[in-house]
């Protein structure tokens, strides 16, 4: 065991102080929670106070963290105000969060601490994504990744470790292993006689120190920081540091070997280096006591300040969904933005044309704009060619070519947006963003929100919906725009035509919050009239393709197709249908709908998704709700049926509305009485 004397008296006795500070804070929370006075669950931190003690102490103060939720060591030592991570644990509004946070999503952007996620090792794609705009950027900083031994199982760790080997990251991924991933050792959960040992596969250097003893981690820590702050690339630490309690407050140990329990807890961290400090005249007895005390003072005042704080007003339930509350569906109507276009021409061209137009001028205009995804550099340029020609243009720095990994993908464009780039990541096929769902409705979706405002996450996601063109089946075919639309802090657009494609997109990349534009295979070809250079299509502002009086045909993406096929042939019929094309789904322009509802007393909701817990549900809910017994007939759905969808030609035919199927089921409504 290297002597503490080896990193200096003042770097020893410091890290002594963190790992005070820390296993104080520890301890007060749990004497709150075993009082009743805390209600949460809890991970305490016995055992591996000196990890981020020595590890923190090694980084600059602008340097970034991700850490998981066992937490409280890592966020005292990243340096967050003790008075705001007290307040947290007592739901308050002066907490680091607000209150809204809690334990385990601690997060404070002012120190560095980026991300504290609930999802077992979840953050280490965001981590990757951290790294990557500090690279673009050229700041220098270091992120620190730390996650437990349970966590290097996961399938989204092994995507960022590659992921970050592939683009030479200046990341260092910690593994805190203290031997139990809950209650299963680590002996039973892995079969390689260490984590550090996968490393080599990544192409990156992997190494085991003993995470009980701040001379040994400080040793390969100082290896690891060095190597990512002069551009190498990324490092897998294993720190080993065995728990001394169970997995949470209040469990118990019986699946711990009681023997190396025992031994564990005599062997403390800050026993054993208390110790050594003396053992090695580094400090006096006299010198720690004091350290001591004034550990215990801090958190004496902290836990004061948070009982006196107010919890947070009940305005904050709905605050910090979005960057404009409006936004939220039902909410009073957001002031939809006039659509603004650039002075001059305009052209025909496709759907996937105007895409790709789209990301041109946003990488034109915006140097914080890049592009991220699997095949779209040249000369692949994506599996439609959306991004033809964008890598030869703006480069590979820019328009980044990615593994086969959605969930490193959307990890890392989470990452980059939440330090000032603003990342378009493609997700092949829209069935694919379930492979990266905890990214996007865990993370993506709110982060804003757990950190009560302090992070924001400016970032967007296209996503192909290959349906209704040919025989793609049950796995490339989907439209999930009913999922997304029930997490709250996503965005979701729908554009049905080459116009609204390039100006949705340019709205989504220049907007605050995470949205996905859902791109539909069977639009991509089809020509349009669309503007030259750059305009928005607003958010939140449906458009009204067709008037008329008799019914309204409600409807967005490839739908509308089959929509206005069928109002032809309703028109002949005699009836006069009003067309409208929603556009965005969140944001939505419930006033359009419900005004020309009202206007015409009949509505039919058209969308290519399974009908049963479709988003028209939602819309027919809701119209019902507020029209009830002012409508001429009950709100009509005509969605897909309850299966999945088919490869034979006929059955996909069958399976998705059509022009027929719109026409039959508006006559129905038309002749109810």
């Amino acid at each position: 065991m290297p002597k503490l004397a080896s990193l200096g008296a003042e770097t020893a006795v410091a890290i002594y102080r963190t790992m005070v500070r820390i296993a104080q804070c520890d301890q007060r929370i749990q004497q709150g929670l075993a009082a009743g006075d805390l209600q949460f669950q809890y991970y305490p931190a016995g055992g591996q106070e000196a990890i981020p003690a020595t590890i923190m102490a090694l980084l600059k103060p602008d340097d970034l963290a991700v850490t998981t939720y066992r937490v409280i060591h890592d966020i005292v030592a990243k340096g967050t105000p003790m008075r705001e991570i007290m307040a947290e644990m007592y739901g308050k509004v002066t907490g680091t969060c607000k209150g809204k946070g809690g334990p385990m999503h601690l997060t404070a952007p002012d120190s560095g601490l980026m991300v504290t996620t609930g999802i077992v090792g979840a953050g280490a794609p965001i981590a990757a994504g951290l790294a990557l705009a500090e690279t673009m950027q050229g700041t220098g900083r270091v992120t620190v990744c730390s996650f437990g031994d349970g966590a290097a199982n996961i399938g989204a760790v092994h995507e960022a470790l590659n992921l970050a080997a592939v683009w030479k990251l200046p990341v260092v991924f910690v593994c805190q292993n203290n031997l139990y991933a809950e209650y299963t050792s680590f002996a039973e959960s892995t079969a390689s006689e260490s984590i550090a040992s996968r490393a080599a596969g990544y192409g990156m250097p992997g190494e085991s120190c003993d995470g009980a003893d701040p001379a040994s981690i400080h040793e390969a820590a100082t290896r690891a920081i060095v190597r990512a702050r002069s551009g190498e690339g990324p490092t897998l630490l294993e720190c080993i540091a065995p728990r001394l309690q169970g997995h949470a407050f209040g469990s118990d140990t019986d699946h711990m070997d009681q023997a190396s329990l025992a031994h564990a807890k005599a062997k403390a961290p800050c026993i054993t280096v208390r110790q050594r400090l003396i053992d090695e005249g580094l400090a006096t007895e006299g010198q720690l006591a004091q350290i001591e005390a004034e550990a215990k003072a801090e958190v004496d005042d902290a836990q004061r300040f948070a009982i006196d704080s107010d919890p947070p007003p009940l305005s904050e339930l709905q605050s910090d969904v979005f960057a404009d509350s409006a936004d939220i569906p039902y909410s009073r109507q957001a002031a939809a933005a006039a659509e603004v276009h650039a002075p001059g021409a305009r052209r025909q061209m496709t759907f996937g044309m105007a895409v790709n137009e789209a990301m041109a001028i946003a990488l034109e205009r915006d140097p914080a704009v890049f592009l991220l995804g699997e095949d779209i550099h040249d000369p692949a340029g994506g599996i439609v060619k959306a991004t033809i020609g964008l890598s030869s243009r703006f480069g590979l720095d820019r328009v980044r070519p990615t593994p086969i990994s959605e969930q490193a993908i959307v990890g890392a464009a989470i990452g980059a947006s939440m330090r000032g780039m603003k990342p378009v990541a493609e997700i092949m096929v829209n069935d694919f963003a379930m492979v990266a769902m905890d990214q996007i409705a865990n993370h993506a979706a709110k982060l804003r929100y757990m950190s009560g405002g302090r992070t924001t996450v400016p970032l967007t996601i296209r996503s192909l919906t290959a349906g209704n063109v040919g025989s793609f089946g049950a796995q490339h075919s989907q439209s999930l725009e009913a999922w997304f639309a029930h997490t709250p802090g996503l965005k979701i657009v729908a554009p049905s035509n080459a116009h609204d494609a390039k100006g949705l997109l340019l709205a989504c990349i220049d907007d605050p919050d995470p949205c996905i534009q859902i791109e539909a295979m069977r639009c991509f070809f089809v020509p349009g009239d669309v503007p030259e250079g750059h305009y928005f299509v607003p958010l939140g502002k449906a458009a009204v393709r067709q008037a008329g009086d008799d019914i309204t045909i409600v409807s967005y993406s490839w739908g509308m197709q089959e929509v206005h096929g069928a109002a032809v042939q309703l028109a002949e019929a005699g009836h006069s249908v009003e067309i409208i094309d929603l556009r965005t789904i969140v944001p939505l322009d419930y006033d359009a709908v419900r005004a020309s509802a009202q206007k015409t007393g009949r509505v039919l909701i058209v969308h290519p998704a399974v009908e049963f817990g479709g988003f028209g549900a939602e819309l027919a809910a809701k119209l019902q709700q507020d029209l009830f017994g002012k409508l001429k007939a009950p709100v009509g759905r005509y969605g897909a049926p309850y299966t999945s969808i088919p490869f034979a030609k006929n059955l996909e035919a069958a399976y998705f509305p059509n022009a027929g199927g719109i026409v039959e089921r508006a006559q129905a409504l038309l002749g109810y009485r």
